[in-house]
């Protein structure tokens, strides 16, 4: 079990199931879930938590029945356990002013469109995770065969000057 999960939300199984193909090459070392509204994204986060799995990544669409992305997003951004998670809304259906709203409450660190590009949502999850296990890992060694490895190498040299080390 991972010590990091991946959830991707969304009401249409099938975009599910595609984001979820797309982000294979992740299970190896993250959890990835995936939950068809709001109350079921809640609902494996809490899971989740009582397994001391952190929500290292969120992929959410925006209009869904019974709340919007945005939204949720925006609590999760606002609630101490998930602040530091990143946040991508994967939608084709977000306005202009929920966007806005969603950036204006650091609750969002990137926006793709729906139909994505298998490559592109591969290397946005890859820009997002390696930001978050930077920010989170004391020991970036094992993330360097996983994430972006220029970016993580990088953060081990700063850390190593940080420290002192030569």
């Amino acid at each position: 079990m991972s010590q990091y999960l991946i959830l991707c939300v969304d009401d249409e199984r099938d975009v599910l199931d595609s984001v979820i193909d797309d982000l294979q090459g992740f299970t190896d070392h993250f959890e990835v879930e995936a939950a068809e509204s709001v109350a079921e994204a809640r609902d494996v986060i809490a899971e989740m938590a009582t397994e001391g799995t952190k929500l290292a990544l969120i992929l959410c669409d925006h209009i869904m029945p019974g709340e919007l992305g945005v939204e949720f997003l925006i609590e999760l951004a606002n609630q101490p356990e998930t602040a530091s998670t990143r946040k991508v809304l994967l939608t084709g259906q977000a306005g202009l002013e929920d966007t806005v709203s969603a950036v204006n409450h650091a609750s969002l660190h990137y926006y793709l469109a729906k139909p994505w590009q298998k490559e592109t949502l591969v290397s946005v999850v890859t820009d997002q995770l390696t930001s978050y296990v930077i920010a989170h890992e004391t020991n970036l060694f094992p993330w360097t065969s996983v994430l972006d490895t220029p970016r993580i190498v990088e953060a081990i040299n700063r850390n190593k000057w940080d420290m002192g080390a030569e």
